[in-house]
């Protein structure tokens, strides 16, 4: 919470003209394209980060598709999670978010800006109804980031089981799914210090149509868990040795 208030306050002098700009972006008819809207965001959102004493770093950032149609799944760690990613994809974004989250002052125009999708995570119906958005959407050439684990871990750097159900749209799309490993992305907002922090964004392998296609969703989910986890502990255990060794 005291990196929010810091980074609230340093950045106080543009908010007003971020607000004005991003709430135009957010208009049905604004005349900018996916690509200009998305490139504003991440360069406001690098500014942000970097007056907030956080260091985003990215590895695997070619194993975005080129071509756009795709969905990102990432490991959930917190409030940071979407920062990391709008400041490390060249590719326009849409998230599917809460609903309770949708209204937040910056948030509500950002989400509105990225043509973005809140759910009601207690109906079933809206779940259905957001599983086919994002699927039309998806095939139509749009891109999203699905958190599958539903909700934040709060394990640190250990990832929840992934829902199978996050993976229908990509699926029913027949899209390229694309891992996301997140590391240490729950530090900035959840330690209680404004000391230096760094945050590590990694870019998998895709798994393509090809690849699952006669799988289960839940086969999908669990693949995608694995290849998530195990990213992060050898990267975990790569910082743990590089400490040892320095000593």
């Amino acid at each position: 919470m005291n990196r929010i208030i810091y980074m609230v306050f340093m950045n106080l002098f543009h908010a007003p003209v971020w607000l004005f700009t991003i709430g135009r972006m957010g208009r049905e008819k604004d005349r900018h394209t996916p690509q200009e809207r998305h490139e504003y965001i991440a360069k406001m959102v690098q500014r942000i980060i970097r007056r907030g004493r956080v260091t985003v770093t990215a590895t695997g950032t070619e194993n975005i598709p080129d071509n756009n149609g795709f969905i990102l799944f990432p490991n959930h760690q917190g409030l940071f999670d979407m920062l990391a990613l709008y400041s490390t994809c060249s590719k326009p974004l849409s998230v599917v978010i809460k609903r309770e989250a949708a209204g937040w002052i910056l948030v509500k125009q950002v989400l509105a800006a990225t043509r973005s999708l809140s759910m009601d995570r207690s109906d079933i119906k809206d779940q259905v109804r957001i599983i086919n958005e994002v699927t039309r959407r998806v095939k139509a050439g749009c891109n999203f980031v699905i958190f599958p684990e539903g909700h934040r871990s709060r394990s640190e750097n250990k990832i929840l089981d992934f829902k199978s159900g996050t993976f229908k749209s990509a699926v029913k799309a027949g899209c390229p799914i694309v891992p996301v490993a997140l590391i240490n992305s729950f530090r900035p907002f959840d330690i209680n210090s404004l000391k230096q922090e760094y945050v590590e964004v990694h870019y998998m392998e895709p798994v393509y149509p090809q690849q699952y296609m006669g799988m289960k969703s839940s086969e999908i989910a669990k693949l995608v868990h694995d290849r998530i986890q195990e990213e992060i502990n050898k990267n975990v255990l790569n910082k743990s040795l590089d400490n040892v060794n320095s000593f």
